[in-house]
């Protein structure tokens, strides 16, 4: 998980532990010292010289394909649908927002405010992008809401997956999507989706 990380970006301590919420700070910091310890990983100051950043080793970056067809074995051979309950929030909607398709929203500021409607706690989260710049806020930015998109976790992981299109999902009221026309008309071309939404799960192969 945390290679994964590493191979999507993430380079400091808190970045981490946003990304995966489940590991404690303990378990964390012990597992980065292995890698560590076993030469995958360095740790370097930040420019700014008060923040340790990790980076990757000639033999961390080797290790990219391994990573990269472990995850394209899983969505080949293993269930595709994710089950919501097993499924951490707060690690979905990090990689939801990290894979909005920006290309896709206008120009300037675009914020989507996401309601997991069957969740009772981190239920709401501000997704925010500007350029190819998208941050993520689980309280009230203060920003003006420019689209509201509205469906249970396991709807939201369909459609982040590619299980599930936009067209389909809100003609069957299962996801709702509320603003400017422009920016429901376009929803698929802007719509968070895994990197791997094109990988056919082994059994549609067998058809």
């Amino acid at each position: 998980m945390l290679l994964r990380e590493m191979f999507l970006g993430t380079t400091r301590f808190s970045g981490f532990q946003n990304a995966i919420p489940r590991m404690s700070p303990s378990i964390l910091s012990k597992r980065l010292k292995t890698l560590e310890a076993a030469e995958i990983i360095i740790r370097k100051a930040a420019p700014t010289g008060q923040v340790t950043e990790y980076k990757l080793t000639r033999s961390g970056r080797e290790l990219g394909p391994i990573v990269e067809n472990m995850a394209v074995w899983g969505m080949r051979w293993r269930k595709r649908v994710i089950a919501a309950q097993d499924c951490d929030v707060g690690g979905f909607m990090w990689d939801f927002h990290r894979t909005l398709n920006t290309e896709g929203l206008p120009d300037g500021e675009t914020v989507i405010l996401v309601q997991i409607s069957d969740r009772n706690d981190l239920n709401t989260w501000w997704v925010i992008a500007n350029g190819d710049a998208v941050d993520l806020c689980p309280t009230d930015p203060g920003h003006e809401v420019d689209v509201y998109l509205t469906a249970t976790l396991a709807d939201l992981i369909a459609l982040w997956l590619g299980d599930l299109s936009v067209a389909d999902a809100t003609e069957a009221k299962t996801v709702f999507l509320d603003g400017p026309r422009h920016l429901i008309n376009t929803a698929q071309d802007w719509m968070a989706q895994s990197p791997f939404v094109g990988v056919r799960p082994a059994s549609a192969m067998l058809h």
